[in-house]
């Protein structure tokens, strides 16, 4: 008789845990955030919790990814989406984010940005943060106030 209770109990723990198995299988979107927070925890870091990064598509998280596996550090977020500013602009559509990476040269930074795949804009600031986006390929340099100097030539119209 204790035979028979013990493979009883025993084949309820396994169905328990084949159901739990289930379960977490089949997660909800809010429990995939969860997981992304570690994903994000090991990819880059933000500057403040006002920095608005969740919305970053899985594109936009390879190219810090991507950053972070070839300067050896994750980069630090200090400005992620934003509802206002210019329009067009890609922090505007959470395509975009501002970055640096402390103890590491903006010319290391931008030499591992120019390698990802998804990289589209590239751009510096002299105050040392680098923007990278997943929009159209396009590079510049932006020092003080007024137009940004675009440094990629731009095609020759066809005739």
């Amino acid at each position: 008789m204790r035979r028979n209770g013990s493979i009883l109990l025993a084949c309820i723990v396994a169905v328990t845990s084949l159901f739990a198995t289930e379960t977490t299988a089949g997660r909800s979107d809010k429990h995939a955030a969860r997981t992304d927070k570690d994903v994000v925890a090991k990819t880059y870091s933000i500057q403040t919790p006002r920095v608005r990064h969740r919305c970053f598509p899985g594109k936009l998280r390879g190219v810090l990814s991507h950053i972070a596996r070839a300067v050896g550090r994750r980069p630090l977020v200090t400005s992620g989406h934003r509802s206002n500013g210019r329009r067009g602009s890609y922090h505007r559509k959470c395509l975009a984010a501002d970055i640096r990476v402390p103890g590491v040269s903006v010319n290391r930074i931008l030499a591992a940005a120019r390698s990802a795949p998804a990289i589209g804009g590239l751009g510096t600031y002299c105050n040392g943060i680098v923007h990278v986006d997943v929009g159209p390929k396009r590079r510049w340099h932006h020092c003080g106030g007024g137009l940004a100097r675009l440094t990629t030539r731009a095609r020759p119209a066809s005739r």
